[in-house]
């Protein structure tokens, strides 16, 4: 185009794909006003000003409004501000239909009254900010009063939900479960009585000191680490199972003793324990599930569906922890 020449608002039309009426429009809002008029009145745009309702239908269709196109054109706003606040405001648009998606694809899956559907809106509505208030206040009353090291509560206060941008119908209903679950007072007050029985002695306040938990954590993985070999087809008479054992062995007898607050480290016992473990012929004893116990599971495993991460599963975990100890006993009986 040539920058000095005039344009009929009919050319402008068809360069910028406005309509008439809308370029008119602009000029009459003071938006985008004509170059200059002919002696019959007609308008005339050039190229600058052809520029400039180009770069308001783009914004248009970006959803900005008057006053913000008002402000880029006069330089008072830069694009880049503009488009930063549009696209927070985008971003929340679709977290609004996604949520809305959600709870339509939860309705067309199970009946639901006026009542659920009013909570399940509400609750997948939520911000961020409003979902990490509910678990907070959850965790504040369960461990108020709790005599334990402040790390163990920060750690409670961490086990939160993080309900992903587009969450799946499954989630979503875990996440009202979730919901409905944290502000139940019956299970609130269970928990809170679990977790004050169980460290309300100087041992349970031991379990819940970070040395003891890192000693636990480090257990853990050498057991995993058991886990994965077994799983991966290791034979109980190779030396490498025969060295998990023996290992894990060791580490479970100085776990013990620390648990004690002892030194006296047994290993021979936990080496005969493990070597005479018979998944049939003597089942472990596991400790019987407290009303706590399953509450505190039930909250772990909804946590796990809305973060997309394998939850806690008592019977699968139970039977996977049988044949690890059965292939620990095996390689442990090849040993001389």
């Amino acid at each position: 185009m040539n920058e000095r020449e005039l344009y009929s608002i009919g050319d402008v039309a068809r360069r910028t794909g406005l309509s008439v009426s809308a370029i008119r429009f602009y000029a009459d809002e003071g938006v985008v006003t004509p170059t200059g008029l002919t002696e019959g009145g007609f308008r005339r745009y050039d190229v600058h000003a052809i520029a400039r309702l180009e770069l308001v239908r783009t914004l248009r269709d970006l959803g900005a409004g008057l006053d913000d196109i008002r402000r880029v054109l006069s330089a008072e706003t830069s694009l880049h501000d503009l488009a930063v606040a549009h696209l927070r405001l985008v971003e929340d648009q679709l977290r609004r239909f996604r949520a809305r998606r959600a709870v339509l694809r939860t309705m067309t899956r199970q009946p639901t009254t006026a009542e659920q559907l009013s909570l399940m809106h509400r609750l997948v509505s939520m911000s961020d900010d409003d979902r990490d208030q509910l678990i907070d206040q959850f965790w504040d009353f369960v461990t108020d009063g709790l005599d334990v090291h402040p790390s163990y509560v920060e750690r409670l206060h961490s086990l939160r939900p993080h309900l992903p941008e587009d969450p799946s119908t499954e989630q979503v209903e875990a996440w009202i479960d979730l919901a409905e679950f944290v502000r139940d007072e019956e299970s609130r007050v269970a928990l809170r009585d679990f977790f004050h029985r169980a460290f309300g002695t100087e041992q349970g306040k031991l379990m819940a000191s970070p040395e003891m938990t890192a000693r636990v954590e480090k257990h853990r993985k050498l057991l995993l680490e058991a886990r994965a070999a077994q799983q991966a087809g290791v034979a109980a008479d190779s030396p490498e199972a025969r060295d998990l054992a023996e290992r894990v062995a060791a580490d479970s007898a100085e776990l013990v003793a620390t648990m004690r607050g002892d030194h006296d480290v047994d290993v021979d016992k936990a080496r005969h324990d493990i070597a005479g473990f018979d998944r049939n012929g003597n089942p472990p004893q596991w400790p019987a599930r407290t009303t706590g116990f399953k509450l505190l599971t039930r909250y772990h495993s909804l946590v796990a569906t809305i973060n997309g991460t394998p939850g806690p599963g008592p019977a699968s975990d139970r039977v996977r922890a049988a044949a690890v100890r059965e292939w620990m006993g095996a390689a442990l009986r090849q040993s001389p």
